[in-house]
């Protein structure tokens, strides 16, 4: 038998107290226990990306994590990107350049898209695909999502 343990971070800009079980993952936790649904479970052991999500400033697999280990810590999810009603850049070129399709996949490329633009927001389109290359894909080709990347970096390059 385990006990819950106690977790409080900040998720999303949000505070966030809760209580998991030691052996949940943070994919599970985020679904389940704090009701953010757009992180998705596509391989749940680390391959496909689905899951991304963003702690501490790093990009994680949140499948790969326990949900214990975000205590104290910052985490952001797809569901985070919008502000005040506005679209991120990012979901935005996604959508203008049809960076999707069944969208199954699309909150792990986002959450990866930020992370590198965070890292280098003028990244070229070999480091956009070798960033990428943790995400999996089954419904569009890659070419989409990497120039709804390079949009979206010179779209945050203007705003600055």
């Amino acid at each position: 038998m385990s006990t819950k343990k106690r977790v409080a971070a900040t998720v999303n800009g949000d505070a966030a107290e809760f209580l998991c079980e030691p052996r949940q993952s943070l994919l599970e936790v985020l679904r389940e226990v704090l009701s953010l649904t757009g992180t998705k479970e596509g391989c749940n052991d680390g391959n496909c990306g689905a899951c991304s999500v963003i702690v501490d400033g790093t990009l994680v697999n949140s499948c790969c994590m326990l949900g214990v280990e975000i205590d104290g810590c910052e985490v952001e999810t797809v569901e985070g990107l919008a502000r005040n009603g506005k679209l991120h850049p990012l979901q935005k070129t996604y959508l203008e350049e049809t960076g999707m399709q069944c969208g199954f996949c699309t909150p792990g490329f986002l959450m990866s898209s930020k992370a590198l633009l965070d890292a280098h927001p003028d990244p070229s389109e070999r480091q956009i695909r070798h960033w990428l290359s943790g995400n999996l894909c089954r419904c569009t080709g890659y070419d989409k999502i990497v120039r709804a990347v390079q949009k979206a970096a010179r779209m945050l390059e203007a705003e600055r």
